[in-house]
């Protein structure tokens, strides 16, 4: 690729990145150089980096900081006392990092900084660089940043580092000193204590040199296949310790991750537009008719969530065979191989969607976990229904049941929660994938899948590149739905409000029938009430949630009846039924409105 079309790529990123989506919106910009020499022998590399930093801030800045997040893989770590002390803690930490030797642990070292040419004083707490700034940072304004840094890859433990499980020799995701970012709400320097991540937009350009024998895969496009060659091009060098330089670039990410293997085969399939899949797998007997058999799935996965979110953007989306489960990365995603096929799909279908949910949708994973997982998980479940015809009615039916035990358990904590404060793993993950995947599908009850449909579109077309939260993606539900929907946001995410509509008497009269319904939870939805007579005709009547100011569109069959005011405890309603009996009356026919309490649901007139 020619130096101006780079430079040209460069500069429509930028402009994309900084488009307004309102007036008031701004992100920062960190443009990346990076030079990184790997020791395969010991596990360590050195780095050298240049962040190119723009300010785009209202605010002077006197201070950065930077994530060092192999510093959480050793003894006596938050993240290491964290998972101790947890009465769920993740088996794939707890008691482990405490046993790590010197030579087991992961480390990033910063040997120097500079500002503009000016050195640097800074402090390491944990993962986390504090760095005082000699010359502030004006609103507009652009600092150039130089690091040198040593790192040591971790034992693999979580996400990264050296050897995971299945003999990959290297998973190298938050790998290098990051900047962290900057945004309305200040500077977000979380500690990594083991779960999710909040970046800053930018451009990468990355080597890395290593042993001539490994493959390397991950972010970005590989500028140099026919000097590299390990089956990125017709002409194939022949493996040998002798060191290469492998270059990416990845323009527009807020992360790169990469991963690299003596043993792994590379594929690819063409893409719609010059744009490649590919795939990264162990040469390994047992798992390679599967990853073959997965390739036309993933890209039939790629072309669903096109369909129904939005264009893929980039050139290059690699599935990449690493880590300790599934984790989703710039571009990219490190997953475990030795899976069953259904598992294999699974998984790929979930960090694949994070493609959309979080890597060009970058929400702060942190405070709205619940955002890029629950969404992942709504359409990822819908995407795998379709391409593998597996013929479910209600794909997303599991998330309900998890809620529901959540409930039961009494373990709940509002989906505003923190990622890292929460009490236990369980709670976590079914606040931020179940109950997550039910916003979304509780909403398209609220106002209508198609509507549903149209709102994931806007969402993506308005705040691709943007780092959206849940305010902005309630108001393009709003504009879509023309419907009041805070009521939602606040009860469902805010609050362990829960729902609770239960139908208390039926009083039978010469010509219609007295139905009485009762709201038992602390949280309003909107009623469907379906009918069924004794000849198995029905009639489903819809009530309106009165705060929502306004009601979805419904089939010319349904009957609206009066809108229900959140105060009232119970609502009445007659149906003209004349000489035919009704045979039961059911709440929630379709189970999309997540009721803890079915037991008041259904009424069976002929007990």
């Amino acid at each position: 690729m020619s130096k101006n079309k780079l430079l040209f790529l460069a500069f429509i990123s930028t402009f994309i990145a900084l488009a307004q989506p309102h007036p008031s919106y701004w992100q920062q910009q960190a443009n990346y150089k990076m030079d990184v020499d790997v020791n395969v022998k010991n596990y360590t590399y050195t780095g050298e980096q240049t962040i190119t930093y723009t300010n785009n801030s209202p605010d002077t800045l006197h201070h950065i900081y930077y994530h060092l997040y192999f510093n959480a893989f050793q003894p006596g770590s938050e993240m290491d006392i964290r998972n101790q002390h947890l009465k769920d803690s993740d088996k794939r930490v707890k008691g482990r990092i405490n046993k790590l030797k010197q030579n087991e642990i992961g480390f990033l070292k910063v040997n120097s900084l500079f500002q503009n040419d000016k050195k640097l004083d800074y402090s390491v707490a944990g993962t986390i660089l504090e760095v005082n700034l000699q010359t502030p940072i004006l609103p507009g304004q652009t600092s150039t940043f130089k690091m040198d840094f040593t790192g040591q890859i971790p034992k693999q433990i979580r996400r990264s580092g050296r050897n995971n499980a299945e003999g990959v020799a290297l998973s190298m995701t938050q790998w290098y000193p990051k900047l962290v970012e900057y945004d309305i709400e200040g500077w977000h320097a979380d500690p990594y204590i083991g779960r999710e991540f909040h970046g800053v937009w930018g451009n990468y350009d990355v080597h890395i040199n290593i042993n001539g024998k490994y493959t390397v895969a991950g972010s970005g496009v590989l500028q140099n296949p026919d000097d590299i060659g390990h089956g990125y091009s017709t002409t194939v060098k022949e493996k040998n310790s002798k060191k290469l330089n492998w270059h990416f670039i990845a323009n527009n990410v807020h992360d790169f991750a990469w991963a690299a293997d003596p043993e792994y085969m590379h594929d690819f399939l063409p893409l719609d537009g010059n744009k490649k899949l590919h795939f990264f797998y162990k040469n390994d007997k047992d798992i390679i008719a599967n990853w073959k058999k997965l390739q036309p799935v993933a890209k039939q996965l790629l072309t669903y969530y096109e369909t129904h979110i939005g264009p893929y953007p980039y050139p290059q989306y690699s599935i990449i065979q690493g880590g300790d489960g599934g984790m989703e990365y710039a571009m990219c995603t490190l997953i475990t191989g030795e899976r069953k096929f259904g598992s294999l799909v699974g998984v790929t279908a979930h960090e694949m969607a994070h493609a959309w949910f979080q890597h060009i949708l970058a929400t702060n994973e942190s405070k709205n976990e619940w955002m890029d997982e629950g969404f992942t998980t709504y359409i990822s479940n819908l995407a795998e229904n379709e391409v593998l015809q597996n013929n479910q009615s209600f794909p997303n039916e599991g998330s309900y049941k998890s809620y529901q035990k959540l409930v039961e358990s009494g373990l709940e904590q509002p989906q505003t929660t923190h990622s890292d404060r929460y009490s236990y793993n369980f709670a976590y993950g079914v606040s931020a994938y179940s109950k997550g995947a039910i916003f979304m599908e509780q909403l398209g009850y609220i106002v209508g899948q198609e509507n549903l449909a149209k709102i994931i579109k806007e969402y993506y077309t308005h705040w691709k590149f943007k780092h959206p939260n849940p305010n902005d993606f309630k108001r393009i539900a709003e504009k879509i739905s023309d419907m009041q929907l805070d009521w939602y946001l606040t009860d469902w995410t805010k609050t362990t409000n829960t729902i609770d509509y239960g139908i208390t008497t039926v009083e039978k009269k010469k010509k219609n029938t007295q139905i009485t319904l009762e709201r038992v939870g602390l949280m309003p939805m909107p009623v469907e009430v379906l009918i069924t007579f004794e000849d198995n005709t029905t009639q489903l009547f819809y009530i309106p949630l009165q705060m929502m100011r306004g009601q979805k569109p419904v089939a010319k069959t349904t009957t609206i009846l009066k809108d229900w005011a959140w105060a009232f405890p119970t609502y009445s309603f007659s149906v003209n039924n004349g000489k035919k009996a009704i045979q039961s009356i059911k709440l929630n026919a379709t189970k999309k409105m997540a009721d803890v309490n079915k037991a008041n649901d259904l009424f069976n007139l002929n007990n």
